[in-house]
């Protein structure tokens, strides 16, 4: 599904964050990318989203190069940074607007997320604290039913039992035809 080849990029021209990477992740796959603060886990996230452009070597995804940000790339890759913003919005009215954008975008998948989250779907946004509207975000990226599926530390902000039900959501959601790449220093996130 995704093949990086000799992957360079940094900010600057004299210190690349990332220098000659190759990797391949094959659907059916959660890729956990571990490393300290600042090894560039975000910068390659957004690169693999089409967010940023390499300065050398390739990114494919399905045929596809994520920096030309073609419509149906877009419609088949979610990313759920480590900050975000919700409008002061209802639930409701947020998937009515943001839905059309995912044509398999899956209402059953999203109740069931938000279930597992312990989270009702008749909530105004606007009223979440930090915790409620990560677990929301990332129960609307599952239900997107995108096939790349991209969380940069997903779980930070999460007390025990939510990092307990966000590896259920991860569980719930995957399948053959999917990947789901998640950044963090937790080891233990990503062992489970």
């Amino acid at each position: 599904m995704l093949t990086i080849k000799d992957l360079s990029f940094g900010y600057n021209s004299k210190m690349p964050i990332i220098s000659d990477l190759s990797m391949t992740v094959d659907g059916g796959t959660v890729c956990g990318l571990l490393g300290r603060n600042g090894a560039g886990k975000s910068t390659l996230l957004y690169l693999i989203c089409g967010l940023l452009k390499p300065s050398k070597g390739t990114i494919d995804y399905n045929g596809r190069t994520p920096f030309d940000r073609s419509v149906p790339f877009l419609q088949d890759v979610f990313m759920v940074p480590e900050e975000f913003g919700l409008p002061s919005v209802s639930l409701d009215d947020y998937i009515k607007v943001n839905e059309p954008f995912y044509p398999k975008f899956d209402r059953d998948l999203m109740n069931r997320c938000l279930d597992i989250f312990e989270l009702s779907p008749n909530l105004n946004l606007g009223e979440l604290s930090l915790g409620q509207k990560k677990k929301v975000y990332i129960s609307f990226a599952m239900a997107c039913n995108t096939s790349l599926v991209v969380l940069d530390e997903p779980t930070n902000g999460l007390d025990i039992s939510a990092k307990r039900n966000f590896r259920k959501v991860v569980v719930e959601s995957m399948n053959d035809d999917k990947c789901i790449i998640i950044s963090t220093h937790q080891v233990y996130d990503v062992d489970k």
